[in-house]
């Protein structure tokens, strides 16, 4: 009899336990991202990964005894839609942090919104901009605009590449790296001898390419965007016969822009994250099982490639988990500050290591240089 009361009695703490821990009130992720619209191929391997995640984690017990929540909502690539979805996210949903928007133009329309509410906000877009100056609830996980334009103007100097023409997108994204280009070429001795942009609906930007090839001494091209342009400058760089090296930015760092790029796509050299060549690196690289096992998560899941956008979702995610375990609760402030202490996080993007005074915490060294050969990606040594 005694036996059974015992048996009866652990059952019972058991389902209360169960239940406890789904009655807790659930932590929640606030996310902004551009699913449809010019930045799909950005937006939608981030929320495919933001939702894998938070599905994992809930099934190993969620975070500090609590489940997480997933509020998203798809600004269609509209920076001013994104804008109206945070307030929504701060005011009503009552998110406890933030991560994304996908592009440059939404973070920073949000970045004033987060700011006042006083929400630890992780972006996943591109431009220096968003963590320079310092915001102090704002922080980011891509490598930044200015970055890229080292890492290819680094390779540029070894390849003897000095006047060089650059081809930018006019958004957000295409216009901060415009400005970090322009500002850091002197540094690596290259002269800008051409400069042109598009639009980032544009459907044909062989005008401008024309300009660009009939400049005299011209001996490379850098094009800077992001989603369908780029991969569109391409194509049409071949089609006009243009046999300069051709360079793109991180901004195209993903399957699609092979696939859309197509044969074109030979040759091009860009910088990205390690997660684009996970099997190639080596075995001693500390990203290595990190990068492999985000890819081949996300693969078997989706049935579809892996993007370094999908990886800067999971940096996000994993920091902000991180940070909130470490203040052992979601109070905004405390959050805010652990994220800020992040050290040594080895994500798919490289090894972050934030302070007071760098939001992203990652050098040059988290860049990988690629180069697109045989339609698929390959380390440039």
């Amino acid at each position: 009899m005694k036996q059974t009361i015992k048996k009866l009695v652990a059952g019972a703490a058991l389902v209360l336990g169960a239940f406890g821990a789904i009655a807790a009130d659930p932590i929640k992720i606030g996310s902004v991202l551009s699913v449809t619209g010019p930045a799909a191929f950005l937006g939608d391997p981030e929320l495919k990964t933001l939702q894998q995640y938070v599905e994992e984690i809930n099934k190993k017990g969620g975070v500090i005894g609590r489940p997480l929540q997933l509020v998203h909502y798809d600004d269609g690539s509209d920076a001013n839609k994104a804008n109206g979805f945070a307030k929504r996210l701060i005011d009503d949903d009552k998110v406890d942090v933030m991560v994304g928007g996908t592009t440059t133009g939404a973070t920073m329309s949000m970045v004033p919104l987060v700011e006042k509410a006083g929400v630890p906000f992780i972006s996943l877009a591109g431009a220096v901009v968003i963590v320079e100056p310092v915001k102090k609830h704002v922080f980011k996980t891509p490598h930044t605009d200015r970055m890229a334009a080292e890492k290819v103007f680094e390779d540029m100097k070894k390849r003897g590449l000095t006047k060089v023409a650059l081809l930018s997108e006019t958004s957000g994204f295409g216009q901060s790296g415009k400005k970090e280009t322009e500002a850091v070429a002197a540094k690596y001795g290259i002269t800008l001898v051409a400069s042109e942009t598009y639009g980032p609906k544009d459907t044909d930007m062989s005008p401008q390419l024309t300009k660009i090839k009939n400049t005299a001494g011209v001996q490379a091209l850098f094009v800077f965007g992001l989603g369908q342009g780029p991969a569109i400058v391409t194509k049409n760089f071949k089609q006009l016969g243009m046999s300069l090296p051709l360079y793109q930015s991180h901004g195209v760092a993903s399957e699609e822009f092979i696939k859309l790029a197509g044969p074109a796509a030979e040759g091009v050299r860009l910088p990205a994250s390690a997660l684009l060549v996970a099997n190639k690196l080596d075995n001693k690289d500390p990203q290595k099982p990190v990068v492999v096992g985000y890819s081949k998560a996300f693969e078997e899941k989706w049935k579809t490639d892996v993007s370094a956008f999908g990886g800067h979702a999971y940096d996000g995610l994993m920091i902000a988990v991180d940070a909130i375990k470490r203040a052992g609760s979601t109070d905004k402030a405390k959050v805010r500050d652990a994220i800020e202490a992040t050290k040594g996080y080895i994500g798919t993007g490289g090894v972050v290591n934030m302070s007071a005074t760098d939001h992203m915490g990652l050098d040059l060294s988290a860049f990988r240089l690629l180069e697109i050969k045989n339609g698929d990606w390959s380390l440039v040594q």
